[in-house]
């Protein structure tokens, strides 16, 4: 049998495989309702987590930077001290105090330099120390946030494991649903549901009013939502009205009672008792 055009469709069936979805959909909304704040609360962790690895990335880098400095400085060292020795060297074969008092200098100079340099590897070390104290405690903040991570995605791995099956089984029946119905309607519709708070995009008519916001609906509009001419939608929150009787939901009628009746019965009882009263006095005159 060729499958029916969704613009094919009545009001009537349009209406009717729209509450369906809703069904379907609501019935999602409550197994995701099982996993609480534990989708949030992971993705939180996780985000957490890349910032602490980000962090620990930059201590690191930061640390090596020290160290190559530190390097750095040693050779400046070893190149200075070098001199030193050259130019000391050439001390005892100088001429004149001209000579002398140039090499002196330089002996000066390149002693500064090295005094210098290790003052640099020093500051360097301290950093490094501070550096590394920070990268322990930061170290430390992941293992605890991977650890909550770990035990929380094994919370919500199970609770998904045990509703998969179900969920798997709805989704394929809201697809099978939206199937049926023209894009434009769907695309309204599901455009209500997102709006709407609890996740409601066609309600049925309970005690006069939405079912949604609960606003009270006038009898003419009533009238029209039975006869399933046209889609109908309140007035008041944008959601689609549908008739209890179409969406398949029994309302129970409020009980009705009969004044006249009501009335006659009362009447009766003020006499019984009227009666009963009067006995008892003539019993007290005796």
């Amino acid at each position: 049998m060729a499958k029916k055009d969704p613009t094919d469709l009545t009001v009537e069936e349009r209406l009717k495989t729209l509450y369906q979805l809703q069904t379907a959909l609501s019935a999602i909304d409550e197994k995701k309702a099982l996993r609480g704040e534990l989708p949030l609360e992971v993705e939180d962790l996780e985000a957490e987590i890349e910032g602490l690895t980000t962090r620990i990335e930059r201590i690191q880098n930061e640390i090596g930077e020290f160290e190559r400095a530190i390097s750095q400085k040693k050779g400046e060292i070893i190149e200075a001290q070098a001199n030193v020795d050259r130019y000391k060297s050439q001390l005892d074969i100088v001429r004149n105090n001209r000579e002398y008092d140039t090499l002196y200098k330089e002996i000066e100079f390149q002693t500064l330099e090295i005094e210098l340099c290790n003052k640099k590897i020093k500051e360097a070390e301290a950093r490094i120390a501070e550096k590394q104290e920070e990268l322990a405690q930061t170290k430390e903040q992941y293992d605890e946030k991977a650890g909550d991570l770990e035990l929380k995605r094994g919370e919500l791995d199970e609770i998904i494991e045990e509703t998969r099956t179900e969920e798997e089984r709805l989704r394929d029946k809201a697809h099978d649903y939206e199937s049926k119905i023209e894009p434009r309607l769907l695309t309204s519709f599901k455009r209500i549901r997102k709006n709407a708070r609890n996740g409601l995009g066609i309600v049925y008519v309970q005690r006069d009013a939405c079912g949604g916001c609960f606003n009270k609906i006038p009898p003419q509009r009533q009238l029209d939502i039975k006869m399933h001419k046209k889609i109908i939608v309140c007035e008041y929150c944008g959601r689609i009205l549908i008739d209890p009787e179409l969406a398949g939901v029994k309302i129970e009628k409020p009980v009705v009672v009969d004044d006249k009746k009501a009335a006659r019965k009362r009447t009766a009882t003020a006499r019984k008792t009227a009666s009963s009263k009067k006995a008892t006095d003539a019993n007290d005159m005796d």
